[in-house]
């Protein structure tokens, strides 16, 4: 168990961040040997599967750069990703029973909807300052984390099965407040549009 675990759910988390960055490596590290693989990765070795997962990451690779059209790709992928973290999930599991592969798949699909959200939410905080650095800072550094921690997966899985869940428990932690700071800065436009109708009717 704790072997299947230590790949579900770090590919799971890395899913949420960076889906097509998570598929691209599973698909390069099987094709390329680049480790050892258990069998059921060989899905992923596919020249079909890896164009389209190499395609679809240039894609967000820019979406993910530009203020605003981040927070539309990442609404569009509320869906794709928390799905895409299921699969993966249930194809790192391998063989099992169909209990157990359900289980595992809402496993894999809350933990990428997990980090899927909160880099979500991160990046609409983000927006609302005038200034791209920052998004351009976290893109860069969630597909680092994202291509790091699934290749980790695959060479160290206890290590990634260690990081992954400190960090969903940092995440789980300080959800809250990342919310709070989410509605402060949605709030502040509306604030200064009704302040700015206060002064004129006054």
């Amino acid at each position: 168990m704790i072997t299947a675990l230590s790949h579900i759910i770090p590919l799971a988390f890395a899913s949420g961040l960076n889906l097509y960055a998570t598929v691209a490596v599973l698909g390069l590290s099987s094709h390329y040997g680049l480790v050892t693989l258990p069998d059921q990765f060989r899905a992923f070795d596919n020249s079909l599967v890896i164009g389209a997962a190499l395609t679809m990451y240039l894609i967000e690779f820019v979406a993910d750069k530009i203020p605003w059209v981040d927070s539309v790709w990442d609404t569009v992928h509320t869906i794709v990703r928390p799905i895409g973290g299921a699969l993966v999930a249930v194809t790192a599991l391998g063989d099992a029973s169909p209990a157990v592969t359900t289980m595992v798949a809402l496993l894999g699909g809350s933990v990428a909807m997990t980090t899927h959200l909160t880099k979500a939410g991160t990046r609409a905080a983000a927006n609302t300052s005038p200034e791209p650095f920052s998004n351009w800072f976290l893109s860069v550094g969630e597909d680092v984390l994202a291509v790091g921690i699934s290749y980790a997966a695959l060479k160290h899985p206890i290590a990634a099965l260690t990081i992954a869940v400190v960090l969903l428990a940092g995440i789980l932690a300080f959800a809250s407040v990342l919310i709070r700071a989410v509605r402060r800065r949605l709030a502040r436009p509306s604030d200064a549009w009704r302040d700015r109708l206060l002064r004129r009717s006054g």
